[in-house]
């Protein structure tokens, strides 16, 4: 089956093009299944506003317009409402209202920031010092025991700040794999690392050195476009470049979802 999870919209502020053309590219593409996970909005204690997440106030129209958008396309594709989610300890109350509230199919788990975004230390930048390595590691987990989340997104983006696959990032991703071994989570091997570092911008992920670590543990993976343009979603090149990469590590591609709730 020909699915993805990982599709943003452009009310993240860092993706472009309307919902539809999503659905169409994916059609277009021979998708069976897509599902929309846009970069959750949290509802803030103090006043913030970040640039890479939907607004609180946008989710309602996000929802309405996937929900449409599944009914109009139904005997094409299918649809899911989803959102790409951190583990933000003391707002994951409201979280689980959102999720409650608007019927959300599914969410993924996307580790960028320390403690919350307020505090601006995304783990891509900051993850050249150790310290930050143990926190995206700590936060991986104790968001992972929560249950909620389908999947882990890009497991290896803190490569994008250590770049150098040392003796800590090895560690690092040792600890992560087993603890997802352990608990049967899937690790998604992330196709838009794939396509910065063909456009000649430095992604550092997904990380050939973590993969063999995922190898070694017997993880599962499941294959994430994180689309952030329709045309993203023109994604054979790379699928099939990421599932001989798998293949020869011999980890298993699972293209179902595990839905938590």
């Amino acid at each position: 089956m020909k699915a993805n999870y990982h599709t943003h919209t452009k009310r993240c502020k860092h993706a472009q093009g309307e919902d539809e053309e999503y659905v169409l590219s994916a059609i277009e593409n021979g998708y069976e299944v897509l599902g929309f996970s846009d970069h959750t909005p949290w509802a803030y204690k103090e006043p913030f506003s970040s640039n890479t997440r939907m607004d609180l106030d946008m989710i309602e129209d996000y929802v309405i317009s996937i929900r449409e958008l599944k009914e109009k396309y139904a005997s094409k594709i299918e649809i899911l409402l989803g959102l790409e989610c951190e583990y933000f300890p003391e707002y994951m109350d409201s979280l689980k209202e959102m999720i409650k509230k608007y019927d959300i199919d599914y969410i993924i788990f996307g580790n960028h920031f320390y403690k919350t975004d307020e505090y601006r230390e995304y783990y891509g930048r900051v993850c050249s010092d150790d310290i930050y390595m143990e926190r995206y590691l700590m936060g991986a987990i104790e968001g992972l025991k929560t249950g909620l989340y389908s999947y882990l997104c890009h497991p290896d983006v803190f490569m994008r700040a250590r770049r150098v696959f040392d003796d800590v990032a090895r560690d690092i991703s040792y600890k992560i794999c087993r603890y997802a071994k352990e608990n049967d989570v899937l690790l998604e091997y992330n196709l838009e690392g794939m396509r910065i570092e063909d456009e000649g911008r430095e992604a550092h992920y997904p990380c050939a050195g973590f993969w063999k670590i995922a190898s070694e543990v017997g993880n599962k993976a499941i294959i994430g476009v994180d689309a952030h343009r329709p045309d993203s979603l023109a994604t054979d090149h790379y699928r099939s470049i990421a599932k001989k990469r798998l293949s020869d590590l011999s980890i298993e591609v699972v293209d179902e979802l595990p839905f938590k709730f």
